[in-house]
């Protein structure tokens, strides 16, 4: 699968990076990605694997956007308000990037859909606001042996890590809970910040650049602008991957 001369030209500067060029640059465009939710951390990981070059996105959500919705939501508009969010998300990325074959999947993640709707990704990106649903996401990559990379924000913080197992900590080992769902406050910044940083995860992992956040959380305050990053362990009892 090479590239024809419009993406050579689209993608010519990041092929200057260190160890990306035309090689990395096919990698991205074989690589099929799932995104569960197209909400705030959805939209900007969509986006910036879109502008990547990633050949397929199966983006996933049964929601439709809200006015509330769009202070960080920005796959949508106004006009978008009585279309499904991955069916609004496919029109926004095609924009981007027509060259990304965007498969929008508008059936809810539960346990008896999550194996179909993944189907022959690669990798999987965590965007959901639920830790009910991503604990159906965690058990199947754990199972399907996918990396996943895992975020959340809340207000003006946000965290992220990667998960492989067995090589790393799974979601359970590191909130093995759930929380109520619940309107919690987020600035639009919020969910752009940590979000660009789950599409450069992903571009590191399928690329094989740089190192990604195996065993370590990274934690955002965006109050203060400071990041830190804490070591995490798996845990030998955890009842999906110990």
């Amino acid at each position: 699968m090479t590239l024809n001369t419009k993406e050579l030209i689209r993608y010519q500067r990041q092929m200057l990076i260190n160890n990306w060029g035309e090689g990395g640059q096919e990698k991205l465009r074989s690589s099929t990605v799932f995104i569960a939710g197209a909400g705030g951390l959805g939209s900007p990981v969509a986006i910036y694997l879109t502008a990547a070059g990633i050949g397929q996105i199966r983006i996933c959500d049964f929601g439709k956007p809200e006015l509330s919705n769009l202070n960080r939501q920005i796959l949508h508009a106004e006009s978008d308000i009585e279309k499904n969010k991955a069916l609004s998300a496919r029109e926004t990325l095609f924009n981007i990037n027509p060259h990304v074959n965007v498969v929008p999947l508008t059936v809810k993640l539960t346990e008896n859909t999550v194996d179909e709707l993944v189907g022959e990704s690669d990798i999987i990106l965590d965007c959901l606001d639920n830790f009910d649903t991503r604990h159906i996401l965690n058990q199947y990559a754990v199972q399907k042996k996918l990396p996943m990379v895992h975020a959340g924000i809340h207000g003006l913080s946000g965290q992220i890590t990667f998960i492989h197992s067995p090589e790393t900590p799974c979601l359970h080992c590191i909130f093995p809970g759930s929380t109520p769902n619940q309107i919690f406050p987020v600035a639009g910044v919020t969910p752009g910040v940590i979000g660009v940083l789950e599409a450069l995860e992903a571009i590191k992992w399928i690329l094989g650049i740089g190192v990604n956040l195996k065993g370590k959380l990274l934690t955002w305050d965006g109050e203060l602008m400071e990041f830190c990053k804490i070591e995490i362990k798996k845990d030998p009892n955890c009842p999906v991957c110990g």
